[in-house]
């Protein structure tokens, strides 16, 4: 079955253009699954794998250089950076080279189904690599997997980067509902609090994180979702939400949020009043969250899988303070968690790409991914592995605490 590229390309943007409610981007997301699982046409196969040369490896990565995850965004770029250079400064991988592109999507739909589509059909890249934000993983995920292109590490926890099951989407990051349910159960036993509310993003990571919630309290018995409310993406008022839950009498309060909301909701609710404590997702624990938000988020708990770097820790060993030298030697600022996760993202693909051997190709790539475990770093991060039959890499998360304006990990790790 042949197919039209400009036609799809077309079909893709407008759909995007008109997904002013979840079920539109859920529609799109299903249409891209479909065309993903029809035959390809020879024309698009892997027989002369695009990417790789003699001498070059190119890799596309999309992010959030002008929108509201910029500062998120800009430090994972960093890292991966950093690791490139350090890779083809020892001679690259097999004698080739890392090339890594990068495209902005400024978190917006749209231009992050541009910006794929450039990555693949003009840069011809070997492999998308953490793609940021659920709502531009989920589109690209299908660009890619039409053209045979490998979609690897997300940063976004959304459970549609590994489902359903597909041999070229291999995810990283513990799942948004189970992550927030196994976390949030932990933080809940040691806490007498009754009545929850939630207050969560009107798109599909917010809805994960609504799913969390639920399959937590649906094992504890005795502690009731007593309200649920949602604001849009891009918000800056959480005055009518706040109203709503503490209108519920909640004690408790779980944040679907990154980072803006979650500071916006937190001192909305303080102002109001409220004493209990707030709860975040993977997708709260950022130093921009603890950085920006001052006295207001003091106290508040979220999930992470690595810890955030602090230069001054007299815990860290000397490997990470030397990573973090280098870091800040070249970019002129210090490293944050983000920065360890873009580092560690394509040292996890090169370690692959070299397991592959000099014949590299998307199936050898694949099969060395499924066969070659990614242990514990230095950096903090959980061990990493894959399989025949799985495409989630890890399930493990940690509770955080921020404590006088620094993340403190308080937890070991959760199974999730």
């Amino acid at each position: 079955m042949s197919i039209d590229k400009q036609s799809e390309s077309q079909a893709l943007v407008t759909a995007l253009r008109s997904h002013a409610d979840r079920r539109a981007f859920l529609q799109l997301t299903a249409a891209g699954a479909s065309l993903a699982s029809m035959t390809l046409p020879a024309a698009w196969s892997q027989s002369a794998t695009q990417g790789v040369s003699k001498d070059q490896i190119v890799l596309g990565h999309i992010g959030d250089l002008s929108g509201p995850l910029v500062s998120l965004s800009k430090p994972s770029v960093n890292g991966m950076r950093m690791r490139v250079s350090e890779i083809n400064e020892q001679g690259g991988i097999n004698g080739r080279k890392i090339k890594l592109n990068i495209e902005d999507s400024g978190y917006d739909p749209k231009k992050g189904v541009l910006a794929a589509q450039k990555l693949l059909t003009q840069d011809k890249v070997f492999a998308m690599i953490g793609t940021l934000g659920t709502v531009i993983s989920l589109p690209t995920i299908q660009l890619c997997l039409q053209r045979g292109v490998p979609h690897l590490f997300p940063i976004t926890a959304h459970h549609g980067n590994y489902e359903p099951f597909h041999k070229l989407k291999f995810a990283s990051f513990a799942p948004y509902p189970d992550s927030t349910a196994a976390g949030l159960k932990e933080i809940l036993r040691q806490r007498s609090v009754k009545r929850i509310g939630i207050l969560y993003q009107d798109d599909e990571f917010g809805l994960e994180i609504l799913r969390g919630t639920e399959m937590a309290l649906k094992t504890m018995p005795g502690i009731e979702l007593v309200e649920k409310t949602s604001y849009k993406r891009g918000a800056t008022d959480f005055s009518s939400q706040m109203q709503k839950l503490l209108a519920a009498k909640v004690d408790f309060i779980v944040l679907g949020t990154i980072i803006r909301e979650t500071i916006g909701a937190i001192a909305t609710g303080r102002k109001m009043g409220y004493a209990g404590e707030f709860f975040g997702s993977s997708a709260a624990y950022m130093p921009a969250v603890a950085k920006a938000g001052g006295k207001v988020v003091e106290g508040f708990y979220a999930l992470s899988e690595a810890p955030t770097p602090y230069r001054d820790d007299p815990k860290n060993n000397k490997l990470l303070n030397d990573w973090m030298d280098r870091y800040k030697k070249e970019f002129n600022e210090d490293a944050d968690l983000w920065s360890v996760v873009g580092w560690v993202l394509i040292d996890m693909f090169a370690k692959t790409a070299e397991k592959a051997g000099s014949g590299l190709d998307t199936d050898r790539f694949v099969k060395a991914l499924e066969t070659n475990p990614y242990p514990r770093t230095f950096l903090g991060t959980p061990d990493y592995a894959w399989g025949p039959d799985k495409r989630l890499g890890n399930t493990q998360i940690r509770i955080s605490q921020i404590q006088n304006g620094r993340w403190v990990t308080i937890s070991d790790f959760i199974k999730a």
